[in-house]
């Protein structure tokens, strides 16, 4: 193992006991780096790397602390890998949405409040019948993205947060190419909705993998 490597290990480990806490400072440098064993030069590549993962938080003039952990943040690196996708790869990110977005839909069911249904459906009605490509994946992406959030799944929630935003250049290519395609997708938002309106989480599951599907199977098509 590098030494770099048993360096992010050892603080790692420190986190996970927890003997370092969400918030706690780390020791000084010349303490930590002899408790664990390491060099000044090790311990200081090991901070950089988890600080660029948002495991550690550096501040100039202060010290470097554990930051909150909560997942949206700890997420953020995964994020910023998918953005680098490549064309090909968007079939495997949307067969990743296809396996996680119904599940996470079905369980929004019996936590989303009657009050966000509400707003979803007035969001709805105010796009109308014959919105913009663009205007149509805008409120696509906001319309998944509350439903998930309701889940009350923080984690899944990020993890759908990375993926959704890659696949948005396919959704308007199909809304500029497949015949029906703007029809087909407000038609399957409102079934997602009613099944919601209903608490019914397994239509709901299934509306919800039907829609992702649809791109998905056009995109095999196309490609």
């Amino acid at each position: 193992m590098a030494v770099t490597d048993e360096a992010i290990e050892k603080i790692k480990g420190m986190i996970v006991s927890g003997k370092l806490r969400p918030g706690d400072r780390l020791p000084k440098e010349s303490e930590l780096a002899a408790d664990l064993g390491l060099s000044r030069n090790s311990l200081r590549e090991a901070v950089r790397a988890l600080a660029l993962i948002r495991i550690l938080d550096v501040r100039q003039g202060d010290g470097t602390y554990v930051t909150s952990l909560d997942p949206q943040l700890l997420l953020e690196a995964m994020s910023f890998v998918v953005d680098f996708h490549r064309d090909d790869t968007v079939l495997e990110l949307l067969a990743v949405r296809r396996i996680l977005e119904p599940a996470a839909t079905a369980l929004a069911c019996t936590g989303i409040a009657e009050q966000e249904l509400d707003a979803l459906e007035a969001e709805l009605a105010e796009l109308g019948e014959d919105p913009s490509v663009e205007e149509l994946v805008r409120a696509d992406l906001e319309f998944h993205r509350r439903i998930v959030q309701a889940s009350g799944n923080s984690v899944l929630s990020s993890l759908l947060e990375g993926l959704s935003g890659p696949t948005a250049r396919a959704r308007i290519w199909r809304g500029l190419t497949q015949e029906d395609a703007v029809r087909r997708t407000l038609t399957e938002h409102r079934a997602i909705l009613e099944a919601m309106r209903g608490r019914d989480a397994e239509a709901a599951r299934s509306w919800a993998t039907v829609h992702i599907a649809s791109v998905e199977q056009w995109l095999r098509r196309t490609l």
